[in-house]
């Protein structure tokens, strides 16, 4: 398991190890039991710590989103110690079609797991509901909110986990269809839920997503969205009742290791 401290990677090794032995990659030697050595950056201590395993669930991803190309030297390092064990990663619906730095990096790496003549399975979602209400608690602390009248479709990690659970211990798949969350969903709705969660009244104002670019014509378009593959059960709504916390505040993420 890469990314085993991550907000999916993190549910996904819980779900594992009541079905298997989990070893986690880690930098540091001292993380205890079910941890291995290794680093994906220079691969250094990537061939021991893969020597045991059958499958590896690859979560990682970069944590500065600045340097995108990491993400592309890591996968590179994991196969080739990973030789022809199972490798199932995880992407993003989108990326194949939104000229985004961060996705351009995701689509590199999917290209690497399907040339590297080891068996493979990716699996594509949307974005994760953590992330949603991390971006919405942020924008809520503007001196005057301005929500982009964005389109989203926020699926929630634990069933993601439970997805990614069943892929590893099958056989490899190939890609296998997009998910996605229960509801496409307009950003300035999802705001006034969470800031009517929080106990807010602050007003809110909806504007057109006007950023120039290309990537941001890809977002007005929907293409990270997967309105057919709308497998998620959980919506946003539910997501905030089992997350708001006592001062109204949304115990949302901002681990980078999850998409």
């Amino acid at each position: 398991m890469t990314g085993g401290t991550g907000v999916l990677g993190g549910a996904l090794t819980a779900r594992l190890r009541e079905r298997a032995d989990v070893v986690v990659l880690s930098r540091s030697a001292h993380d205890g039991p079910g941890y291995a050595r290794g680093d994906l950056e220079t691969g250094e201590g990537l061939a021991d710590a893969l020597a045991d395993v059958d499958a590896v669930a690859h979560c990682a991803t970069a944590a500065d989103y600045r340097h995108p190309d990491r993400d592309v030297a890591a996968t590179r390092n994991l196969l080739a110690a990973a030789g022809d064990r199972h490798l199932v990663y995880i992407s993003i619906v989108g990326v194949d079609r939104i000229p985004f730095g961060y996705y351009r990096s995701k689509l590199a790496a999917e290209g690497l797991v399907e040339t590297s003549g080891a068996p493979w399975t990716i699996l594509r979602t949307t974005q994760f509901h953590d992330l949603v209400a991390t971006g919405l608690r942020l924008m809520s602390r503007l001196p005057a909110p301005l929500v982009p009248t964005l389109a989203v479709q926020p699926v929630d990690v634990g069933e993601v986990a439970d997805r990614m659970a069943t892929l590893v211990l099958g056989e490899p798949a190939g890609r296998v269809p997009d998910m996605g969350g229960p509801r496409v969903e307009r950003v300035p709705d999802l705001m006034r839920a969470y800031l009517g969660a929080v106990g807010s009244r602050r007003p809110t104002f909806a504007v057109p997503f006007l950023v120039p670019g290309a990537a941001a014509a890809a977002f007005r378009r929907g293409h990270h969205l997967a309105p057919a593959h709308a497998d998620g059960t959980r919506t946003f709504a539910d997501h905030l009742r089992t997350t708001v916390v006592a001062r109204g505040s949304v115990a949302a993420s901002d681990n980078r290791s999850d998409h």
